[in-house]
């Protein structure tokens, strides 16, 4: 079995709250394995049969919506998909660990979608952007609380739905896949 994580996005935010055991529960009850959730906001890490991750994102939606009634988007990546997503960064290393983050994106979005993104933002504020496989990679500068470079922008933007992590928050993850 393959293992995975799933970046739930608008969990415990908003008025989707849920508690983590209460997903893992649901998880394990439709033969999800190795159910382990790490921090509160819908980092799931679970061992599955090999398989692209697309119909895995969203099997794991529907099984929020269908249980606890509300939408959201799961982006799904193995081990490997994770490690890319903290060494391809071009900002790790530059910003500070809670500023840079990889906004996973549903689907790989064109240099095309990239640029209108970028014009949208253009002297909107300090953050610095790329384009990665499946994601933007973020240096969020002054932090991503203040910032108007939120996951409804973008995903306006992009037409494409999208969750945030930050490299601490990764490297945490990943260290827990690699066990």
């Amino acid at each position: 079995m393959a293992r995975y994580v799933a970046f739930f996005a608008s969990m415990n935010v908003g008025g989707n709250r849920l508690k983590m055991a209460d997903l893992r529960d649901a998880l394990e009850r439709e033969d999800i394995e190795d159910v382990e959730t790490v921090v509160a906001s819908g980092n799931v890490l679970f061992s599955f049969d090999e398989r692209p991750s697309d119909g895995l994102s969203e099997m794991l939606a529907y099984i929020v919506k269908d249980r606890f009634g509300f939408d959201t988007f799961a982006a799904v990546r193995s081990v490997d998909e994770v490690r890319a997503a903290i060494e391809e960064n071009p900002f790790r290393g530059e910003g500070e660990d809670r500023f840079v983050h990889t906004h996973f994106l549903e689907r790989q979005v064109d240099a095309d979608q990239f640029k209108v993104l970028l014009a949208a933002y253009e002297g909107r504020g300090p953050e610095k952007i790329a384009l990665g496989d499946r994601c933007l990679y973020i240096d969020y500068v002054d932090g991503a609380g203040s910032s108007k470079l939120t996951a409804a922008f973008i995903e306006r933007k992009l037409d494409c739905r999208g969750t945030a992590r930050n490299m601490r928050s990764l490297q945490r993850i990943l260290d827990k896949m690699e066990e």
